[in-house]
């Protein structure tokens, strides 16, 4: 399993888009903090694609705030996993 080695983003916190922040965390788990325009109707979803898109990733030990303003899915998987290798750089 990789893991973070250091605090990281990826995105903008504008409309149609996400800012994806991952910071290391103690323990083999990843906690997901999701602030979304949309958390009312998709927000179990979107908690649970953010966890499946870090363990997808290979990474444990892992915090995600997201601060989502109605990103797609796969835009928002393109900023978890660029903050995710953005993080694993010294």
């Amino acid at each position: 399993m990789k893991t973070i080695r250091k605090e990281a983003s990826a995105g903008f916190a504008a409309t149609n888009d996400a800012l994806v922040t991952v910071s290391p965390q103690g323990g083999q788990g990843v906690t997901v903090e999701l602030t979304s325009s949309v958390q009312h109707q998709f927000g179990e979803y979107l908690v649970a694609f953010v966890e499946s898109a870090v363990r997808s990733a290979g990474h444990q030990g892992v915090r995600v705030k997201v601060i989502d303003k109605g990103a797609w899915d796969y835009a928002l998987k393109a900023r978890v996993v660029t903050a995710l290798t953005r993080g694993e750089a010294l």
